[in-house]
């Protein structure tokens, strides 16, 4: 769903996931909100995607029946591309995850997932701004979150962390302050 209908929509749906009940666990997770926003956006057609946001069908079914019991998803069919390097940034992530919940592997799962897609980070997740994406980093990856002290963009800083720990360096200048395409990187994201 695509036009000015879309954000009505998405408000309902993710409104709707949160009054759903959910199991003890999962009512206090701090990542109830970014999976409803996740759900809610992906639903709407926002970001990149598939409909099991990337946990496969069995993982997603579970995550529904202990976050949002009783809530019926429209059927949305997408598919997202393979990337070679997503177990590289699904490893980067766990690797500096919270350990505070165990939803924290879902959320490495669907962040290296939408690395697949061709918009910023917090778009190919659906999410509906870029503070979700931060907020969501915070929570789940708190030491990579401290790192991204120059607000780099995220799938960027993401890229830009697995390069180097693998010794591949992207950036042309030894320093991004002097790169040539450091306004593309940092800054604010429309």
């Amino acid at each position: 769903m695509n036009g000015p209908g879309r954000l009505p929509y998405r408000s309902l749906l993710m409104a709707e996931l949160l009054s759903a009940p959910a199991v003890p666990r999962a009512a206090g997770d701090p990542n109830r909100s970014l999976l409803a926003s996740l759900i809610a956006g992906q639903v709407a057609g926002d970001g990149c995607l598939p409909a099991d946001l990337g946990l496969g069908e069995a993982v997603f079914a579970h995550l529904c029946s202990q976050y949002f019991r009783g809530v019926a998803l429209p059927a949305v069919s997408r598919e997202v591309e393979a990337i070679p390097e997503w177990e590289d940034l699904q490893k980067l992530l766990i690797q500096h995850r919270a350990v505070q919940s165990p939803s924290e592997l879902l959320i490495a799962n669907i962040v290296a997932t939408a690395c697949a897609g061709r918009d910023h980070l917090w778009q190919d997740l659906g999410l509906a701004t870029r503070e979700e994406l931060t907020r969501l980093m915070w929570i789940n990856f708190p030491a990579l979150a401290r790192a991204n002290s120059g607000d780099m963009k995220w799938k960027k800083f993401l890229y830009r962390q697995f390069c180097s720990a693998e010794g591949i360096y992207v950036c042309p200048a030894p320093s991004c302050g002097v790169c040539a395409d450091h306004a593309k990187c940092f800054g604010p994201e429309n």
